[in-house]
């Protein structure tokens, strides 16, 4: 009988240390036949059934012909999925059209045929949320022990599609806590953890009687690092590979998630409740314009990119803030203010870069401070940005959240812009 490994998974009796990764051969064309012998269907594993999973990776995936399986928590959707294997996807936007996503499967994250699918995965990716990603790197980290056991080396590549700079790094060192360092060879050879900038608004979907329909924006922008790849590169439409991520992680960050705060922050302070309603409003959609200039002309001093194209895509960007088909809640976008003042987020690390620079930077301090005015009873990390407010004062707190220096000039700025919009 095999030997069973910790995982419940049968053990492999190859000696570890013998280990190594090979890539399978590809089919090929006889000589004499146009007739392709085998066709390799791709098994993507996706955490996160959630609206983005669905109506984002999970769509561009399945468009591609993946099998795809969601591993998520909610049973209801799990349900759903296996049942139906399909669902609706509406794209509104200049191009408006109604897809079906067929030939899906889903399965408990937390259950053992997550493990059962890791094992035989070619592809992993996931959709969770930064505050999610920890938890599942156990799961994983488990998954790929038994995967490993099984003998199964050929390459597999993992991409954590999150709001969230160099996310799947993080993803990788979370696991690495959890693998036995004896498999930890194997998964340097093995696994690609490959680092990817995700952009398109996918907000919370309206009630209706279909839990599984989805509504996302016609734009989308999946770029992935080529760098990182084990084995070949996957070809899916709509994921770009390069070899310079972060200029493109920061554009997203600086631009997008950046102008879609301020608009948060900005519309909240005037009872506005849609990202809609709140860039309509022309003061507010001057003051984000410029935001979105100040932080661009630090991609521009970094990275070199052409000011007349970021202008457009800044002007893109503005535009699909007004799209009258989404409905983007403030409170959706504005939650968990605490992560969105960290450092390395879309308010401060774009003013770091001004500092940096020399550059202007008036209304990111105007973006934070309204920031520091956020208030939402059903939001704990608003409700702890309030109670330090209250406890510490705006600048001490301020630095606790941001890391900032509270003596020092930038923040005496924020602290008199946020005392003026009281």
């Amino acid at each position: 009988m095999n030997r069973v490994s910790s995982t419940g998974w049968p053990a492999l009796r190859i000696p570890r240390s013998s280990w190594t990764c090979w890539v399978p051969n590809r089919p090929r064309k006889s000589s004499s036949s146009s007739l392709v012998i085998e066709v390799n269907i791709m098994k993507t594993l996706h955490f996160g059934a959630g609206n983005i999973g669905r109506g984002f990776i999970g769509k561009l995936l399945a468009d591609a012909s993946h099998q795809v399986t969601f591993a998520d928590v909610n049973e209801t959707l799990i349900d759903q999925l296996n049942h139906r294997q399909e669902y609706k996807v509406h794209v509104v936007g200049t191009d408006q059209k109604l897809d079906v996503v067929r030939n899906v499967a889903a399965v408990s994250s937390a259950g053992h045929e997550v493990i059962a699918r890791i094992i035989t995965a070619d592809l992993v990716t996931t959709a969770v949320g930064p505050n999610i990603l920890d938890k599942i790197a156990s799961t994983l980290a488990k998954g790929l022990q038994a995967r490993f056991d099984a003998g199964n080396l050929t390459p597999l590549n993992v991409i954590a599609c999150e709001n969230m700079v160099r996310g799947t790094s993080h993803l990788k060192q979370e696991v690495l806590k959890y693998l036995p360092v004896a498999y930890h060879a194997t998964l340097e050879s093995c696994v690609g953890f490959v680092d990817s900038a995700v952009d398109r608004i996918v907000p919370p979907a309206a009630a209706n009687d279909d839990p599984l329909e989805v509504t996302v924006e016609s734009f989308s922008e999946w770029i992935v690092d080529q760098t990182q790849f084990k084995g070949d590169l996957p070809q899916v439409a709509g994921m770009e590979p390069t070899d310079n991520l972060m200029a493109f992680v920061e554009r997203k960050l600086f631009t997008l998630n950046t102008g879609h705060i301020v608009t948060a922050y900005l519309g909240k302070l005037r009872g506005y409740q849609t990202v809609r309603e709140a860039i309509e409003d022309p003061v507010i959609r001057s003051k984000v314009r410029r935001a979105m200039e100040e932080s661009g002309a630090v991609l521009v001093r970094r990275y070199g990119f052409d000011p007349r194209l970021h202008a457009a895509y800044i002007e893109k960007i503005l535009t699909r803030f007004a799209n009258p088909y989404l409905v983007d809640e403030i409170d959706r976008v504005g939650r968990q203010p605490l992560r969105k003042l960290a450092a390395g987020d879309r308010l401060v690390k774009p003013l770091l870069g001004t500092l940096e620079y020399g550059l202007p930077n008036d209304h990111l301090q105007e973006g934070i401070a309204a920031a520091l005015h956020y208030r939402n009873a059903d939001d704990p990390q608003a409700v702890e940005l309030q109670t330090l407010l209250t406890d510490l004062g705006p600048a001490q707190a301020l630095a606790r959240v941001t890391g900032l220096d509270a003596d020092s000039e930038i923040v005496a700025a924020i602290v008199a812009r946020y005392h003026n919009l009281q």
